[in-house]
């Protein structure tokens, strides 16, 4: 269940909406030299943005769009090529904020790139923390820190990084999930002990909030089953779990299974990967690697938002950088790889779904 990358809460919690809005530095005084903001009626061109200047965030969403996206790239190379449609298609991703997957060799350059990106614009910045040792069990994305130690001074460096920037980190994708489906095998008891200390150590950053992996509807179906590992991971000292990374199921599907979760946690709230489900799983592929690597006739889905409208869904965020490779399967380049012809069919869909599109289509 991968498609990723190859490379302590207060009793009474604010939600992430009250949360983020009580942190958002102010444009102009934020550290890093934040500028005078967004002007109402002005959109920089994808063009200009490729420059450094950043796209317009939309009014819902307090997270950062980067400028210099592989989306953005890509707009500007169609527009220059007289490809105004698919340019336009483009934006749909270009202009809305994705999550950063910092390296795993050294996580503090890409972090420190977002941090400052997002500190002119006086917006909040979304990062992966994905370097668990055996990650993906050896799938498609391989790789993670060598050993327990290396892991402990990687996510001191990210957390680091970071700094008291306004940051939301969704923590390890698959990495629970993994544990309870046994895949872990004989480091399980490594890996728990990693995940409750890098709860910990992003919690020490003053205005981080931390969201831990809990999978997906189709991987783990008995949420049960997630409740104690979950709990050994240090869930209940971080703000919550995060469903969908990566993956297409509906939003109404993990809202469902999110709340069902939720209830056996003593009612933490969570956020959903909405980047590619704005039509749903592929019909049909209900598990295995068909159902997640790749699938076609996909959509991008509900953009990036933290007007839920759910008291215990605190955003939909796109995690998965939509247009990146789940992995070497139908065609596609390795995992976390642009494929700019996966990225123009999500939007193309979006923007002009069926009349029978599936639930959190983007219109």
């Amino acid at each position: 269940m991968s498609g990723h990358r190859s490379s302590s809460r207060a009793p009474l919690r604010l939600t992430l909406t009250a949360a983020l809005a009580a942190a958002l530095p102010v444009a102009g005084c934020s550290p890093g030299g934040a500028g005078a903001g967004d002007r109402a009626g002005e959109r920089p061109s994808v063009a200009s943005a490729g420059r450094g200047e950043a796209a317009a965030p939309h009014a819902d969403s307090p997270f950062w769009v980067d400028p210099r996206s592989d989306a953005a790239r890509q707009a500007a190379v169609y527009e220059a090529a007289g490809r105004t449609g698919d340019a336009r298609l483009m934006r749909r991703i270009a202009d809305r904020p994705a999550a950063v997957w910092p390296a795993g060799d050294d996580p503090v350059p890409d972090i420190t790139g977002a941090v400052r990106g997002a500190a002119r614009d006086g917006r909040t910045v979304v990062l992966v923390a994905y370097d668990i040792p055996q990650r993906d069990c050896g799938r498609y994305s391989a790789g993670g820190a060598p050993d327990a130690d290396a892991y402990r001074a990687w996510i001191d460096a990210f957390a680091g990084a970071v700094g008291d920037a306004p940051a939301v980190v969704v923590l390890e994708p698959d990495a629970v999930p993994h544990l309870v489906d046994g895949c872990a095998g004989g480091s399980a008891e490594e890996r728990y002990r990693l995940l409750s200390e890098a709860v910990d150590r992003l919690k020490r950053q003053p205005r981080t909030k931390v969201y831990l992996d809990a999978g997906n509807p189709a991987w783990i179906k008995d949420p049960g089953k997630l409740v104690e590992p979950l709990r050994r991971a240090g869930v209940e000292r971080a703000d919550g779990f995060a469903l969908n990374v990566s993956n297409f199921r509906t939003d109404e599907a993990v809202v469902a299974y999110g709340t069902r979760l939720s209830g056996l946690l003593g009612g933490l709230h969570f956020t959903v990967d909405s980047s590619r489900n704005g039509l749903g799983p592929l019909p049909g592929a209900e598990g295995g690697e068909e159902s997640w690597c790749n699938p076609p006739g996909r959509a991008l889905g509900r953009p990036p938002t933290v007007r839920t409208g759910h008291r215990l869904v605190d955003a939909y965020l796109w995690i998965k950088r939509p247009g990146e490779s789940d992995g070497t399967c139908r065609g596609g380049p390795a995992a976390g790889t642009w494929w700019p012809e996966y990225a123009l069919g999500l939007a193309r869909r979006a923007a002009d779904p069926p009349a029978r599109g599936g639930p959190g289509a983007a219109g």
